[in-house]
């Protein structure tokens, strides 16, 4: 049994990252890979060794995780009541079940090249934009094209996970590309890209909102899961952010850095209280995107070298 066990454990980090990518949730990616280690563990005698041990807990793993997907149960957080009275949203999101991820726990992922027939690098297939499109699809799409385009099986081989034909896969596959658009490569943060992060994080510490959307391009988006408002275009932002700087004008404001889904992003506090993490998306020398978790943050999320007053 303990030979057993040491042969399933070398793979529970890239499971963990790949039940995130099906269920968009940090919180249900742990979920379902505690499940998906349970049923392989009872499911051991069965195992026959016609595919890798790795072959075969991804299929445990995205079968658990279709079943989430398609449940009318799946857990779904609460919206929060915000403190202020918000101004109208520009509409209503509809993935607030969305959840940051650790670059932490990306870290621990060994490094394993992809398939031959993956289109998508780490970086730009843990990237929140990805993410989100992943949740938009079918869960059938979903599972066919994080199999193949990210993890690099083969058709057959994704035919045979799912239970399905070859046909059905290549369907499935290029409905979910034409629905994502072309995978866009993902490159580190440059020096200009962190002024710009720093310059954003001064701008919101003191609340000088007439800064901060200086910076920011004008198709700019707020969204701030699991509150389902998001606010698109520059005015809709500011008008935001003048409501919400000025409830918190007397409470001080801090930004640690930190880094989820491969961005810059920062740990949010008012006062000594977590308040949640704000993610960055860039575009050039400008911010594309304000995701704006309202989770408590799990203490992974601090970047490396920030001092956090518990």
């Amino acid at each position: 049994m303990e030979e057993f066990a040491d042969r399933i454990e070398p793979y529970r980090a890239e499971l963990r990252v790949h039940c995130y990518r099906m269920l968009g949730s940090r919180t249900g990616a742990e979920d379902a890979l505690q499940e998906t280690m349970l049923a392989a563990w009872r499911g051991r005698d069965g195992f026959e060794g016609r595919s890798s041990v790795r072959t075969w807990l991804y299929r445990i793993a995205t079968n658990h995780c279709l079943n989430v997907r398609r449940s009318a149960s799946r857990r779904v957080p609460e919206a929060p009541r915000p403190p202020f009275t918000p101004p109208p949203p520009s509409r209503r999101a509809e993935i607030t079940w969305l959840e940051p991820f650790p670059d932490d726990l990306l870290a621990a992922v060994p490094e394993q090249a992809p398939g031959p027939e993956a289109r998508y690098g780490m970086r730009e297939a843990i990237e929140l934009a990805f993410i989100v499109g992943l949740q938009q699809l079918p869960p059938r799409q979903t599972a066919a094209l994080i199999l193949k385009d990210v993890l690099g099986y083969s058709t057959d081989e994704v035919a045979t996970l799912l239970d399905t034909t070859a046909t059905a896969v290549k369907g499935a596959l290029q409905r979910a590309r034409a629905t994502l658009g072309e995978p866009r490569a993902a490159t580190p943060p440059s020096a200009s890209e962190r002024a710009l992060t720093r310059r954003f994080a001064d701008a919101f510490e003191v609340r000088d909102v007439d800064a901060l959307v200086s910076l920011l391009t004008d198709d700019a988006w707020l969204a701030m899961p699991p509150a389902p408002h998001e606010y698109h275009g520059i005015p809709a932002i500011l008008e935001f952010l003048s409501v919400s700087g000025a409830w918190r004008a007397e409470r001080p404001t801090r930004l640690e850095p930190a880094r989820v889904n491969g961005q810059c992003a920062f740990s949010t506090y008012i006062g000594d209280a977590r308040a949640g993490v704000m993610v960055l998306t860039l575009r050039g020398p400008r911010i594309a995107g304000l995701t704006r978790f309202l989770y408590d943050i799990d203490p992974s999320l601090r970047g490396p070298g920030a001092s956090v007053q518990e």
